[in-house]
């Protein structure tokens, strides 16, 4: 569980995103884009004109489990994905 980011080198254009599971999100978004069928259509452009070259992904930050049953991990998700938009001056 955590915050992860796509970033393309050559505009700075910044997917960012936060999933209960980061690393099979990161792998979703990589067949998205070797499939031509990503939804971000600027990361898309950077996919078909530079191949996986021309973009970073990043897990950012990575949420450790609580021993609390009841711990909100969707609330604290969303949270963390608040700050690192702010972080990054992203609109929310």
């Amino acid at each position: 569980m955590g915050i992860y980011a796509i970033r393309d080198h050559a505009s700075g254009h910044l997917l960012l995103g936060a999933s209960r599971n980061v690393h099979a999100a990161l792998n979703r978004a990589r067949f998205e884009l070797r499939m031509g069928k990503q939804a971000d259509r600027v990361l898309q452009a950077a996919w078909d004109r530079s191949g996986v070259e021309g973009l970073d992904f990043e897990v950012l930050e990575l949420l450790k489990e609580r021993a609390d049953a009841h711990f909100d991990y969707a609330g604290e998700l969303k949270a963390l994905e608040q700050i690192h938009r702010e972080l990054q001056g992203l609109a929310p």
